[in-house]
């Protein structure tokens, strides 16, 4: 009697089993959309921001020592130290953190430091509280398309780009 209630408790433990899924595996990340550098990006993103003579352009009045902060920046870029950069730009941003032209620039250091959600976040946040037009505006979706063509999503990209070209305002005629 042990064996065949022992054969029933095996036979249903058997069912059971049956029963269970496979594990699933995880779906791979989508593959990039672009094969550029980092320095290809940043490249590009700066190339959306040429500004014609009608366009309209919003320029902040800068601090000295935030200037100066800057030009340590972009001198730490020109030699390719761009986590250097990035620590300059971060002291600017610790002064001054809604300045949606240097959250811009720590975007692009994070591209060149290979850092695509930190860059997209950054850009986001400087749209968000910057002017949504002129070169500026152009640049931070200019960056988020980058960062969504790196993350494999087409359609992401092609809406950013979209959104570059309606930051384009031409300003007022004046006679």
């Amino acid at each position: 009697m042990k064996f065949v209630s022992f054969l029933a408790a095996l036979a249903a433990c058997a069912l059971l089993a049956a029963c269970v899924a496979a594990p699933v595996a995880k779906a791979p990340a989508p593959a990039a959309l672009t094969t550029d550098t980092p320095e290809a990006m940043v490249s590009a993103i700066r190339a959306a921001a040429t500004r014609d003579e009608a366009e309209l352009s919003v320029q902040p009045l800068r601090d000295a020592e935030i200037e100066d902060l800057r030009q340590q920046a972009q001198a730490a870029e020109s030699g390719h130290r761009y986590a250097q950069a990035a620590a300059a730009l971060d002291q600017a941003l610790a002064l001054v953190p809604d300045d949606p032209a240097l959250l811009q620039e720590r975007a692009e250091a994070a591209l060149l430091l290979r850092d695509p959600a930190t860059a997209e976040r950054l850009a986001r946040h400087a749209y968000a509280i910057g002017a949504k037009v002129g070169p500026l505006c152009r640049r931070h979706w200019a960056t988020i398309e980058q960062t969504r063509l790196l993350a494999g999503d087409a359609s992401g990209a092609a809406s950013a780009r979209a959104q570059a070209a309606d930051c384009k305002v031409t300003g007022p005629n004046r006679f």
